[in-house]
């Protein structure tokens, strides 16, 4: 509430500013409407993300494209059709535009509302530079309302959380080297820490999604996290193993990496030498000694699975302290690391923007939908606007801009509420109009309190409250630019129906159950581009397919890589491209899914990306035993059929059966390990981890069993190697 009422004195200060002087002492009109607009536009229209001076900056920023959106409409008024073809194309791009960034995404709405404004009769290019000056005066004020009135306390930034995730990681490492025994309060902590790091727990404008390289590394850096706090949650929730030397200075390591990225993000960046967090080489080293150890004298399977446990630990820390030093501007080669896992590091800003916007062009993604549907509705509005020449009839696009949603369902609950609350609003600006008649100076007296009162209650109240005030405070204004009577009201309760009507009418006819639909057909295609990778890697890893710098060295050890991931020329391999693609597909679903009402709680979604993501990981960084003389062939065969059964599951999972997915890929037979060299069983047991971790996803993502109840995805899900490392 506070921050609301804030924030509507920001926007109030800012409106009646450049209000007030170009209407009653310049006799400027339409600059006053602009200079009304603009901080409506970006201050209530468009949730920019961010503290005041975080806002103040996207204001300042988004004003050049605003002036680019007001000319373009003035010059589109010339004729309807003209007008509507601007809108279609400029309500598309900006619509989806928020696929880039969530900073464009915020400023979308108030930039439409720009060339809405404009492109409305009458024609008359010579208000333009009025136009221009209202805007430019507009959006000042209200940056400096913004930066000095009241500011807000800034928001910790997404790594900060990812700091202190890893420095809660530093110390569960450093309890489990020191052979603490099991700890269930040091998992149920990491599982919290690791639930904490999910976007959806971040306020939307704060989220890293966008286009650009440290939004991608943020984002990488906090999923892999996650994975690290998952992985240590296992090792802290069962007894050490005695003796394992080799395990322990790896800890040692990834506790130390843990902790010194922790105190790079919050130093933030820093351009002086040495402050910029270097790169994973000295964890890679451990890991190599790592892995060259335990190639060595034979051990128990449960050590092996714990050993397994603590690599797959060590792969995220490395992920983890790369994705932080590019996020923080590191320009390091990324030698030894997978290309493909890192693909954004060496490419420009526009080069990844483009691929954001080639990934999303696509019937199957919901930034697409979202987009051809708002672009859809402003153009029928801007149509039936002028031909019915409607009185303001941009109010007709601002009810499609303001009440339209990614449901059916829910866009018909917003329009039932607005049309209530504009109607009740109507009622009471007619009758403001009729009591205070022509006298100007009631209402701009009465329009500073009015904007006040709406623009807090309004965001609080939805859409019937935001409605109804709204339209108290246009016929405010509008009141003192021109004699009114009460048919103003009575204009504005007709425009905000027809352009509900609208709405709703695009809401039911383009893809009218949003992502609650979408969901199944990008789930199902992340699961169906996710099982030929599973049995590629498995035959990789046994067989030695593909190229690239994993594989066994010279000595016999083996080497951590993801050559099958790559091609020749070192550029993703198709199977991993295609995954990745579905993968974003699948979140950007995902996440508006979780915006939608009335989820289907049968269904663990987040389970089935991080079946994706798992099998990505896998692809990348499991070990290699190419050129590696002595594997039995009883092993490869086993080998094969685990990893066929793990994807054969994972393409029935994509049908959604109703029973689910239910698999246990069959262990590696005793008398057959004891027939594989010391070397080679233990690349063997992470493929088996790696593999009983997929089908726990699966089971996971199916609906629970008769009897059950319906388990959500938790940290202790994550991994289905518990019962091996009791």
């Amino acid at each position: 509430m506070a921050r609301t009422g804030r924030h509507a004195a920001h926007v109030t200060a800012a409106t009646a500013a450049g209000f007030y002087p170009a209407l009653h002492l310049l006799d400027r009109p339409v600059a006053g409407i602009y200079a009304l607009f603009t901080p409506i536009a970006f201050g209530i229209l468009s949730p920019l993300p961010g503290a005041g001076r975080e806002r103040a900056a996207t204001v300042l920023r988004a004003v050049p494209a605003a002036a680019v959106l007001v000319v373009l409409g003035t010059v589109l008024a010339v004729g309807t059709w003209p007008a509507v073809a601007g809108m279609l194309a400029v309500g598309f791009a900006l619509a989806f535009g928020s696929a880039c960034g969530p900073r464009i995404a915020g400023a979308a709405p108030g930039l439409q509302l720009f060339y809405i404004l404009a492109c409305f009769p009458p024609y008359e290019p010579g208000t333009l530079p009025q136009r221009l000056v209202g805007l430019a005066v507009g959006g000042a004020f209200l940056a400096l309302a913004e930066a000095v009135l009241f500011p807000d306390a800034p928001e910790p930034p997404y790594r900060t959380r990812i700091a202190d995730a890893l420095d809660l990681a530093a110390r569960a490492a450093s309890g489990v080297v020191r052979g603490e025994g099991p700890d269930p309060g040091t998992a149920a902590r990491l599982g919290a820490a690791g639930r904490e790091l999910r976007l959806s727990r971040l306020p939307a404008g704060a989220r890293p999604t966008g286009a650009g390289r440290t939004d991608r590394a943020l984002a990488q850096a906090g999923a892999a996290t996650r994975r690290l706090l998952d992985q240590l949650a296992l090792l802290a929730g069962h007894a050490p193993a005695p003796g394992d030397t080799a395990s322990a200075e790896l800890l040692r390591g990834i506790a130390a990496s843990c902790a010194e990225t922790a105190a790079a993000l919050r130093r933030g960046r820093r351009r002086r030498a040495g402050r910029v967090l270097a790169g994973p080489q000295l964890l890679e080293e451990l890991v190599a000694d790592f892995l060259k150890s335990r190639a060595g004298a034979p051990a128990p399977r449960g050590v092996l699975v714990r050993r397994s446990t603590v690599l797959t630990a060590a792969v995220s820390a490395v992920t983890v302290r790369t994705a932080a030093s590019l996020a923080l501007g590191g320009r390091e080669r990324l030698y030894g690391l997978p290309r493909e896992q890192f693909w954004y590091a060496a490419e420009g800003p526009a080069r990844l923007t483009a691929v954001r916007i080639r990934g999303n062009l696509t019937r199957r993604s919901v930034v697409f939908q979202n987009a051809l549907r708002t672009a859809l509705g402003l153009a029928l509005a801007r149509l039936v606007a002028g031909s019915l020449d409607l009185s303001h009839g941009f109010w007709v696009l601002l009810a499609v801009l303001t009440l339209g949603r990614t449901t059916a369902g829910a866009t018909w609950s917003a329009v039932r509420a607005a049309a209530a609350g504009t109607l009740a609003g109507a009622f009471a600006a007619g009758l403001l109009i009729v009591g205070a008649g022509g006298s100007s100076a009631v209402y701009a007296a009465l329009l500073v309190p009015m904007m006040l009162v709406a623009f807090t209650l309004g965001p609080l109240g939805g859409p019937a409250w935001g409605q109804g005030l709204f339209t108290l405070v246009v016929a405010t204004a509008f009141a003192q630019i021109a004699p009114v009577t009460w048919r103003l009201a009575e204009a504005r309760l007709v425009d905000v129906l027809t352009g509900s009507a609208i709405g709703l009418l695009c809401g039911l006819l383009a893809w009218p159950a949003g992502a609650r639909a979408e969901i199944r057909y990008a789930m199902s295609g992340l699961l169906r581009a996710a099982a030929p990778l599973v049995r590629a890697t498995a035959t990789a890893v046994t067989e030695g397919a593909g190229s690239g710098k994993g594989g066994a060295g010279e000595n016999g050890t083996v080497r951590s890589g993801a050559g099958r991931s790559t091609a020749a020329d070192g550029s993703p391999s198709p199977g991993v491209r295609l995954t990745l693609h579905r993968l974003r597909i699948a979140e950007a679903a995902y996440a508006q899914y979780r915006t939608e009402p009335a989820p289907d709680a049968a269904r663990d979604w987040l389970a089935v990306l991080d079946h994706g993501s798992r099998t990505l990981v896998g692809a990348y960084w499991l070990p290699r035993t190419d050129g590696m003389p002595g594997l039995p062939p009883e092993v490869r065969r086993w080998a094969r059929e685990a990893a066929e059964e793990v994807a054969a599951a994972t393409v029935r999972a994509a049908g959604f059966p109703p029973d689910g997915v239910r698999v246990r890929p069959a262990p590696l037979p005793p008398e057959v390990a004891e027939r594989v060299p010391a070397p080679l069983l233990a690349p063997l047991t992470d493929v088996e981890v790696w593999l009983r971790a997929l089908a726990r996803d699966l089971e996971a993502g199916s609906p629970p069993e008769p009897g059950d109840q319906p388990a959500r995805y938790t940290t202790a899900s994550h991994s289905s190697a518990s019962a091996d490392l009791a």
